[in-house]
């Protein structure tokens, strides 16, 4: 593995944001938006908290640096995630004209940059978006791994 550090740098912010997650009993996935090297949205996944079906870290975030930047065209940003985007946030990437998608590990169930589509290099769209993978990925797998393998015993002494 060749993950530059720059990227496993802010990958390691994104696992904050998805240890947060966590700890507010919601899936494990942070994400990070980087501008010109500053962030300028950073979130976790908050479908349980917030009780919202597109509460996820990458739709947060999006929102964030949408906001700061004063922009719905995300030219230049950058965005790190732990985990391989779902068609919802794939699309939303495209549609925000992120230029680059840096996550950790795959998703083979929901995964829609590689695993099951390729929404965000499908060059029928509008805008494709560069994109690196597997960067940290046995630490983000690992976090997910836990959470469910603990969720399942929970819900087995109930």
């Amino acid at each position: 593995m060749n993950d530059s550090k720059e990227d496993q740098l802010y990958m390691k912010v994104a696992i904050e944001q998805a240890q947060i997650a966590k700890e507010n009993g919601d899936v494990p996935i942070g994400a990070v938006i980087v501008y010109e090297n500053q962030i300028i949205g950073r979130a976790y996944n908050q479908r349980e908290q917030l009780q919202d079906p597109t509460a996820h870290a990458e739709i947060i975030a999006l929102t964030q640096a949408a906001a700061f930047l004063e922009s719905w065209r995300l030219h230049g940003c950058m965005m790190y995630v732990t985990l391989e985007p779902c068609t919802m946030c794939a699309g939303a990437l495209v549609l925000a004209r992120i230029d680059r998608l840096v996550y950790g590990c795959d998703d083979p169930k929901a995964g829609a940059v590689k695993s099951l589509y390729n929404i965000v290099t499908d060059e029928r769209l509008n805008h494709t978006i560069n994109v690196t993978s597997g960067v940290l990925a046995e630490e983000c797998s690992g976090l997910l791994q836990h959470f469910f393998r603990r969720r399942r015993i929970e819900n087995n002494q109930q």
